[in-house]
């Protein structure tokens, strides 16, 4: 993905989640607690994009923060914030 369209579509999810974290953050948001681990969830993803970015312009956006591989073109386009090719997320999410 080249740098400009990736940069569009971080920018654009970090909108996206910004708007989600303030509409549950309103008082009348459904259960407390629901909303508040929604907004849990919303806010690690945001670190995730924020990091993209940040890979992004340091050059590094689209490699694998483990291994240094490419990470596939088709997971980018579906997970722009990916930071790991599919191989080092998997072995990541084996040892959670």
């Amino acid at each position: 993905m080249d740098p400009a369209t990736a940069r569009m579509r971080l920018e654009s999810l970090l909108d996206e989640l910004d708007r989600s974290i303030g509409v549950l953050k309103e008082p009348d948001s459904y259960d407390a607690d629901r909303a508040q681990a929604v907004i849990d969830v919303a806010y690690e993803h945001r670190v995730a994009v924020l990091a993209a970015l940040r890979r992004l312009d340091d050059g590094a956006y689209g490699r694998c923060v483990d291994c240094g591989d490419l990470v596939p073109e088709g997971r980018l386009e579906v997970r722009p914030e990916a930071a790991r090719c599919v191989q080092c997320q998997s072995k990541r999410e084996r040892r959670r």
